[in-house]
């Protein structure tokens, strides 16, 4: 039977091949992923060019997945030095890497890292416009902003993020609602200019049915923007946000009418007592959508460290639905993230995504603290590296300091919790002071 998108052949009820990968890597019934992806609270971003693709799923009891921003720009422009992130992100196991290429060569970069990367890969097609047609951003036309889409639709990229939820009326209520931060998001504020500058609806939101056409005949999964995300905790759950959110949840059923794929992008900066809420808007006003998240960062004040704010928050709003975390680096706010960023804020989200899918009781996630508290137990210090999320600080920070006794460490030494219980367990004696008989 012929279907054009996952969420087309889910309501035929055809488990694909892309299906049957997901529910097996999630330990999950064929058939319950099926019927979720059918109703939209599971996206396969999956592009019918994007051969080299590992297929996820992003959604309702699946592992909490983790994004990585890459991408080229005017000031750094490298792409040799941005492919080599690339690999390091793909050896660190993502499940997820964004283009956001912004200068230059965006299509030899993207075209490079579809047909490379196994991880689902997503951009934002309104950074490329400016370069792509090298006008201002005034001058560029709406059937110009739609064909870059279709380019990065058949160069394979299997979700987009389009801020269409941002129009006239969503506008006006922005306009009436004084901010501290104004809109943050760098799409949601060219777009914004755009529509100020040309006095014109958002042409993604105007033309949102070309923009389905290209989705489905592509399967790309739409992101869907949050241009009015908070750049700062004061501007959290304000009425910006979530007129912009009320519309991305009408704009989700429209899409679903397509068989078009759906994911929620949401919050930004946001104090930790209103993210549970946050978590429950979405779900509630966007029909349980795939909820997409970038830290929140819940405070302002530690620029160089945000990929610990945005750990902080990411936690907690992926153990209260959010499905997909976008990492956020040491750099953010202040420059393009070197490798090393990366590498933080890689593992500074998956230690987020991690600890959220044990409270959510997702199958196997206590398995492996379980596998780890066992051979921290037993001293055994090779599974422990091996078990480790990331293997190679552990490792490091050992070998940097070893210890007079193997069963211990330099902090504890024969005082060392794990090593003297073990020894009266078997009825050994403990030797402290004087060397083991």
């Amino acid at each position: 039977m012929h279907y054009t998108t996952q969420m087309d052949a889910a309501r035929k009820g055809i488990i694909t091949k892309q299906m049957a990968i997901v529910a097996e890597k999630e330990n999950m019934n064929k058939e319950a992923l099926k019927d979720l992806i059918a109703e939209g609270k599971i996206a396969i971003p999956a592009n019918i060019n994007h051969h080299s693709l590992d297929p996820h799923g992003v959604g309702q009891g699946l592992r909490t997945k983790v994004n990585v921003n890459l991408g080229i720009s005017k000031d750094c422009c490298n792409i040799e030095v941005e492919l080599e992130k690339v690999r390091t992100a793909l050896s660190m196991q993502v499940e997820s890497i964004m283009d956001l290429s912004s200068f230059g060569k965006t299509e030899e970069f993207r075209q490079r890292l579809v047909e490379m990367s196994p991880a689902v890969i997503g951009t934002v097609p309104v950074y490329d416009a400016v370069g792509f047609y090298d006008k201002e951003l005034q001058d560029i036309t709406v059937e110009e902003f739609l064909k870059v889409v279709e380019k990065h639709a058949q160069d394979g990229v299997d979700f987009m993020t389009v801020h269409a939820g941002l129009n006239r009326e969503t506008v006006e209520v922005f306009k009436r609602n004084k901010r501290l931060n104004h809109i943050v998001s760098r799409g949601g504020s060219l777009l914004y200019a755009w529509m100020e500058l040309n006095n014109r609806e958002n042409p993604f939101f105007e033309y949102f049915d070309d923009l389905l056409d290209i989705c489905e005949k592509y399967d790309v999964t739409l992101s869907l923007g949050d241009a009015c995300r908070p750049g700062s905790i004061n501007d959290a759950t304000d009425a910006s946000q979530v007129k912009e959110l009320m519309v991305l949840g009408e704009l989700a059923l429209r899409a679903w009418k397509r068989n078009v794929q759906v994911i929620i992008e949401g919050p930004g900066h946001m104090d930790l007592k209103e993210i549970q809420a946050n978590m429950l808007l979405e779900k509630k006003l966007c029909h349980g959508a795939p909820f997409y998240v970038l830290g929140p960062v819940v405070t302002d004040v530690a620029p160089g460290y945000d990929h610990i704010t945005s750990a902080i928050g990411g936690a907690i709003a992926a153990s209260h639905g959010a499905d997909f975390l976008c990492y956020v680096t040491p750099a953010e706010h202040l420059r393009l993230p070197t490798l090393d960023d990366m590498k933080e804020g890689i593992i500074a989200t998956k230690i987020a995504a991690h600890a959220a899918d044990i409270a959510k009781g997702i199958k196997g996630a206590k398995e492996w603290d379980y596998q780890m508290s066992q051979a921290r137990q037993e001293l055994n210090w090779d599974k422990m590296f091996q078990l480790a999320i990331d293997p190679e600080k552990p490792r490091r920070y050992r070998a940097e300091s070893a210890p007079e006794h193997e069963d211990s460490c330099t902090m504890c030494g024969k005082m060392c919790s794990m090593r003297n219980m073990n020894k009266v367990m078997q009825g050994k004696n403990v030797n402290i002071l004087r060397e083991d008989t």
